[in-house]
This record gives structure tokens, sequence and C-alpha cells, in this order.
């Protein structure tokens, strides 16, 4: 039996392919894609759209994504951000100067109140993402 878990799944507009393929350039691993075409709708105006896409990362993080089909309305919201946490500096600092390249910064990663480093970005299709890194306990 397999555990349950939870994990994010994007909606794009027409740019799941380049978005998750830009994932896994950020966090390695394997994606695997398929399109609405290869799930039968061959005819369809979708068919070389992403009908479903899932990256599981050497991390265990897994991401989903897909592109809204014609027919169904695709908004860009600001209340669902993804976060990356831990302790591992170099790792989260390689997947944050990724993540934020071609995006836009609205909390430079550095450290904060708390004490732990913490930033908060979008990336370059629109996908907000947070990442903080715990401060070593001394």
């Amino acid at each position: 039996m397999m555990a349950s878990r939870l994990n994010p799944y994007i909606a794009f507009d027409g740019q799941a392919r380049e978005a998750m393929e830009f994932y896994q350039q950020v966090f390695g691993g394997d994606l695997a894609i398929n399109t609405f075409g290869e799930f039968g709708a061959t005819d369809s105006p979708d068919a070389d759209k992403i009908m479903h896409s899932q990256l599981e990362t050497p991390s265990g993080y897994t991401v989903m994504g897909s592109d809204v089909p014609q027919g169904m309305e695709y908004t860009r919201g600001t209340n669902v951000s993804v976060s990356l946490s831990g302790d591992d500096s170099d790792e989260l600092h390689g997947y944050w100067d990724k993540l934020a390249d071609g995006g836009s910064v609205s909390v430079p990663l550095e450290k904060q109140m708390w004490g732990d480093e913490f930033g908060m970005c979008v990336d370059r299709f629109g996908i907000a993402w947070m990442v903080n890194i715990t401060a070593a306990q001394g």
C-alpha cells in the first residue's frame, strides 16, 4: 500500500511542457509527460497539450502539472505558493537561484528576524515559490 502524499499540481496555459522541463532542470529527477492526444484525443485542438505530467526528484519532491484544455477557464492566482524548506543551505540556494532566474523576487533570500534565511519569488511561468532555510542550531 502506498503512503498518502501531498504535492503541488500546477495548471498552465499551454506552457506545461516548457515549465515542467524547467523544473526538471531546477530539481533534477525523472519527468513523465503525456499529451491529450496520447490519451485518445487525437483530433482535439488540445492534442499536443499536456494532459498530465509528473516530476519525481532525487530529494523526494513530486511536482505535477498540466495544460488547461480549451473551454476551461485559466486564471493565474496569487492564493497559493509552493514552499521549499529544510536545512541543506547549498541545495536550497541552488533551487532558489534557478527558480528566480527569469522571474521576479519579492523577498530576497536572506536572514530574517526569526533567524532563518527566507525568500519569495515568482518564476518565469508565474508560479509563486517560498524558500526557507532553517538556521543552524548552535
